[in-house]
């Protein structure tokens, strides 16, 4: 059997590697309080669940690719609250997607070039999506020095001309170090000039711990070649619904609507329907916020206590973290398992991570209050 040999270049998924190392542990007898993957584990607002269940209808039939219209309208509704009254048309700059990654994922096989841009440390899936694409991917490290941020005037011309798209994601994940609209509108300036396609990924926009509101792409003035993807999984605590959205240069998102009927991934109408009830609720994601800063501050005492050092920004639900004394940070995360503490190794997000790990807040104030009794003390 012939398979794509992408697959084997790829190696294995660094957290399939981390669910092998917890289930030794498990095997073991340790009990383990999960903060390795960042899946969010609130549970989802009953008013999300309830408009749910009253979507459900007798007939199913195939969504349209586009999406509804009224989920395109809250969609709109939202980022206009949320943006100081930038305005959207539902028709032409939205698409809702199932999720943010499938989006990410795909993003390489609609634009051209011939390479991508990916910031390291970081999410992995678009440069895997451009690796499947078979598009050379360009890595540009995060300066730790200037708060985890791309020197963007770094980069050359000759690489800039390759590109046929950048993706940024502020609020980072792993960092949680967040952009200026200044660093944003540098990077917009860079893909009008060079005629690439800026893709800024802001899954983690709605979670911060102190400080502002993050800034959004979508408050450009030119959005030309720019779009911006979000989703529900972390604001709302929908992960398992899979809704988001993609919005930004009509031109793009008019590519988008022709080329997602061939993959077959708009969320199902009822998804879709409870959507719009999310979106168009900010009380429940002030309730979200403030529950993660609870577990922050829960766990970071017990963190420095412990010898970790914050190496992080102020955003999403992470915690970004120096290792003790420089110790190795496979090493440590393994050391730390021995206690029944899960955390990811900060070289699963690539170059500039290691030496690092991440915690993600996803475990109960309960159980982040017993993961500060169990670390070790430094």
């Amino acid at each position: 059997m012939r398979l794509n040999p992408v697959l084997e270049t790829l190696g294995t998924y660094p957290f399939v590697r981390l669910d092998e190392a917890k289930r030794v542990a498990t095997a073991r007898g340790i009990e383990l309080i999960d903060f390795g993957v960042g899946e969010p584990r609130e549970e989802t607002p009953e008013f999300i669940r309830a408009a749910l269940a009253a979507s459900l209808a007798p007939v199913s039939t195939y969504p349209k690719a586009e999406g509804l219209p009224a989920l395109r309208e809250a969609i709109a509704r939202w980022v206009t609250r949320r943006f100081g009254g930038i305005a959207l048309d539902r028709d032409t700059e939205i698409v809702p997607t199932l999720g943010s990654k499938e989006a990410v994922f795909h993003m390489a096989e609609v634009v051209g070039g011939v390479a991508v841009g990916v910031t390291v440390p970081g999410y992995p899936v678009g440069a895997r999506g451009a690796l499947f694409a078979g598009r050379e991917v360009v890595e540009i490290a995060l300066d730790p020095t200037a708060g985890f941020l791309p020197d963007l005037d770094a980069l050359d011309s000759a690489t800039l001309s390759r590109l046929g798209l950048l993706w940024l994601n502020f609020p980072n994940n792993p960092t949680g170090s967040v952009a200026s609209l200044e660093l944003l509108e540098r990077a917009a300036a860079l893909a009008r000039e060079h005629d690439f396609v800026l893709a800024c990924d802001e899954a983690y926009s709605e979670l911060w711990f102190s400080g502002h509101a993050p800034v959004s792409a979508l408050q450009l003035a030119d959005r030309t070649n720019v779009v911006v993807l979000n989703t529900l999984s972390k604001r709302s605590s929908m992960p398992g619904y899979r809704s988001g959205f993609v919005a930004g240069d009509p031109r793009l998102i008019a590519a988008l609507k022709k080329y997602r009927p061939n993959v077959g991934v708009a969320p199902q109408e009822f998804v879709q329907l409870a959507s719009i009830a999310a979106w168009d609720d900010d009380k429940h994601v002030e309730e979200v916020r403030a529950r993660y800063r609870e577990k922050r501050d829960l766990l970071w005492p017990a963190l420095q206590a412990a010898g970790f050092r914050d190496a992080g920004g102020p955003a999403t639900f992470f915690l970004w973290c120096k290792t003790p004394d420089g110790e190795d940070d496979e090493a440590c995360a393994v050391r730390l398992l021995e206690h029944g503490i899960v955390c990811a190794p900060g070289s699963f997000f690539g170059p500039g991570g290691a030496g690092h790990v991440r915690f993600a807040l996803v475990p109960t104030p309960e159980a982040c209050a017993e993961a500060a009794r169990r670390l070790p003390a430094g």
